[in-house]
């Protein structure tokens, strides 16, 4: 694993870099999750062989640090990403989101488009407003949460059989994972459906198998953008159908732009 302080906020952002002479793909993960445990057993996958990887955890998740003087906003985890890219100098990468790591990557395309060519959207948060998860956070105070809310979120978890999530909801840091929530909920302006919209450079969205039927397929596609089934999984697709999600992203790499 390797690291790089940014100064702000003077704290360490930790990822992955798998090595590969094709098109580099940056993995962003979702809201309580982590690149460098979600997406391991993606990139060893042979569907995605020769493609340089970099996985990236957010910081309050992973093993990257929780600095208190971070706003963990969509843009500022979009802001230390790029800062990633620059000092690896990349440039016209790949960039694939899961859930809130979606709304990271239509971000960070939105400020910096020269560090995207092409993005690949697994059940991506595109409207202000969150999810079950993130509100159930947002809703309380930022006190609270740190107090007794990411213990019972570690409970409630356990209970719903979420074996992997408590283990990554675990290493959060409470208050970074507090502030990603309400940055989620918020979401940005213009929202990130309507950037994802505007976007001229190739964008596939993909939809678990198990959570469909999705109103939104037709919706995206409507857009330009493709739809992609992964099969046997849900939401958490990288956990459910690893080789799945490695094959489909494969073929999401090679997709051409295509116009509303």
């Amino acid at each position: 694993m390797d690291s790089l302080l940014l100064d702000p906020p003077r704290a360490y952002l930790r990822y992955l870099d798998f090595p590969g002479e094709d098109l580099p793909v940056v993995w962003l993960h979702g809201l309580g999750c982590a690149a460098s445990a979600d997406f391991a057993r993606v990139v060893a996958s042979p569907s995605l062989a020769g493609h340089r990887s970099l996985l990236i955890d957010f910081f309050g998740h992973g093993y990257s640090d929780g600095p208190e003087g971070f706003s963990y906003s969509l843009e500022d985890h979009a802001l230390s990403v790029s800062q990633l890219l620059d000092h690896l100098s990349l440039k016209g990468c790949a960039v694939f989101g899961h859930s809130m790591g979606s709304s990271v990557a239509i971000t960070l395309a939105a400020l910096r488009a020269d560090l995207v060519s092409r993005m690949v959207i697994a059940e991506g948060n595109l409207d202000p407003g969150g999810g079950i998860v993130s509100t159930g956070i947002a809703e309380q105070t930022e006190r609270e949460f740190e107090a007794t809310g990411h213990r019972a979120l570690l409970e409630r978890s356990l209970g719903n059989g979420w074996v992997t999530r408590v283990a990554t909801f675990r290493a959060c840091s409470p208050l970074g994972l507090y502030r990603s929530a309400v940055g989620l909920v918020k979401g940005t302006q213009p929202t990130m459906r309507e950037r994802l919209y505007a976007f001229r450079i190739p964008r596939v969205f993909l939809f678990g198998e198990r959570s469909l039927p999705d109103p939104e397929m037709e919706r995206l596609a409507s857009h330009g953008i493709q739809v992609m089934v992964v099969p046997n999984a849900g939401h958490d697709m990288a956990v459910d159908n690893p080789a799945g999600l490695a094959e489909r992203t494969a073929a999401a790499l090679v997709v051409k732009a295509q116009r509303a």
